[in-house]
C-alpha cells in the first residue's frame, strides 16, 4: 500500500485560527460577565447588611472586593480600600528635648574668610581661622518611612534661579524654601531631625567645643615627587646630570620586571577632599554669623567647608 502525504490547506490554518480567536474572545467575555455580576451581587448583599453586621465582621467585604479585583479586568480607579493602610506620615516639630550620648546633630556649611592670629590671656598666640555660616536653612528632610535613611540637607548661601538648572529649581520650589547656592546631606539620629525651613546658625556650636571640618585642598597642579612626595632629591653637584630633583629608580629589571602598584610619582597634587579633626572652636559672632576656629582648615579663601560635630576625641 503506498501512503501519499498531502500538504494542508492554508485555508484550514486560516480557519482554525479564527475560530481560536473567537472562542478566547467568548471565554473572556463570559468570565467578565460573570465576575461582575458576582460582584454585583456580593456589593448588594454586604449594602442589605445591617451596621452591627459591618461593625462586627469588617474582613467579608474587603475579602470579597479583592478576590474578585484579583480576577477582574478593571482598573483599580478609586482607592479608597486602602486609606485604612495607610501610614500617616511623621510630624516633624521643632522642639526643644534632651540628646542622648548616642545623638547626631546636622552639621552646618561655612565659608572659608580666611586666617588671623590672636593673643590670649596669658600672650600666647593662637593661630585663628575665620568662618562664615551663610544663612544655612534646612532645605529637605529625609526619613526612614520615605527615603531609608535619616538625614538633613542643608543649603547655604544665595543664587538667582537664572544660575541654577531646572530640576535644582524645581527641588527648591517643591520643598518651599529659597533658591540656595549650596547644598549639603547631613546624616542625623531621629531625635535630631528639624522641620524645613528651620534655620541655622553659629549658636549651633559654642565656644570650647570640638568639631570635625571638611573641605576641597588647595590645587597644585601637576608637581614631582620633592614636593609632591617630600623626596630628598639627588646629589646637588658631583655624580649627577641633569637629575638633580628626579623620582630616580622605579623598580628592578628582569624580575619582576614592573612597577608595583602604590609607587611614588610625580602627579597632580592637592584638590581632595580632606577632614581636619578636633577643631577647637574659639569663639562665635551670632550677629555676623562668625566662627573662630583654631588652626587650619582645608580649602582656600572663599571655597564651602562643612562642619559638623566631632565623631571621636583624640
Amino acid at each position: 500500500m503506498c501512503l501519499f502525504r498531502t500538504k494542508p490547506s492554508p485555508i484550514l490554518f486560516f480557519t482554525s485560527s479564527l475560530l481560536h480567536s473567537a472562542l478566547s474572545s467568548a471565554m473572556s467575555a463570559l468570565s467578565r460577565g460573570l465576575i461582575s455580576r458576582l460582584r454585583l451581587t456580593t456589593a448588594t448583599a454586604t449594602s442589605t447588611s445591617t451596621t452591627t453586621t459591618t461593625t462586627t465582621n469588617p474582613s467579608v467585604f474587603p475579602f470579597h472586593f479583592f478576590f474578585l479585583r484579583r480576577f477582574s479586568s478593571e482598573a483599580l480607579v478609586d482607592g479608597t480600600e486602602f486609606n485604612q493602610d495607610q501610614h500617616q506620615p511623621k510630624i516633624i516639630e521643632a522642639k526643644p528635648g534632651v540628646m542622648t550620648p548616642n545623638s547626631k546633630r546636622t552639621g552646618v556649611i561655612a565659608l572659608k574668610c580666611g586666617m588671623s592670629a590672636l593673643w590670649d590671656k596669658w600672650g600666647a598666640r593662637v593661630p585663628i581661622t575665620i568662618l562664615w555660616v551663610d544663612d544655612n536653612i534646612v532645605s529637605q528632610v529625609k526619613t526612614f518611612d520615605k527615603e531609608g535613611i535619616s538625614a538633613l540637607q542643608i543649603g547655604c548661601g544665595q543664587k538667582k534661579e537664572k544660575h541654577l538648572s531646572k530640576s535644582e529649581v524645581g527641588h527648591f520650589r517643591a520643598q518651599g524654601v529659597p533658591l540656595k547656592r549650596k547644598l549639603r546631606e547631613f546624616p542625623v539620629t531621629e531625635d535630631a531631625l528639624l522641620p524645613v525651613g528651620t534655620e541655622i546658625g553659629v549658636r549651633h556650636f559654642v565656644p570650647g567645643q570640638y568639631v570635625d571640618v571638611t573641605g576641597i585642598t588647595r590645587g597644585k597642579g601637576f608637581q614631582g615627587v620633592m614636593k609632591r612626595h617630600n623626596f630628598k632629591g639627588g646629589p646637588a653637584s658631583h655624580g649627577a646630570s641633569l637629575s638633580h630633583r628626579s623620582i630616580g629608580s622605579t623598580g628592578q629589571r628582569d624580575a619582576p620586571g614592573k612597577v608595583f602598584k602604590g609607587r611614588k610619582m610625580p602627579g597632580r597634587m592637592g584638590a581632595k577632599q580632606r577632614t581636619v579633626k578636633n577643631v577647637w572652636v574659639y569663639k562665635i559672632d551670632p550677629v555676623r554669623n562668625l566662627m573662630w576656629v583654631r588652626g587650619q582648615v582645608p580649602g582656600a579663601e572663599g571655597n564651602f567647608v562643612f562642619i559638623k560635630e566631632l565623631c571621636t576625641r583624640t
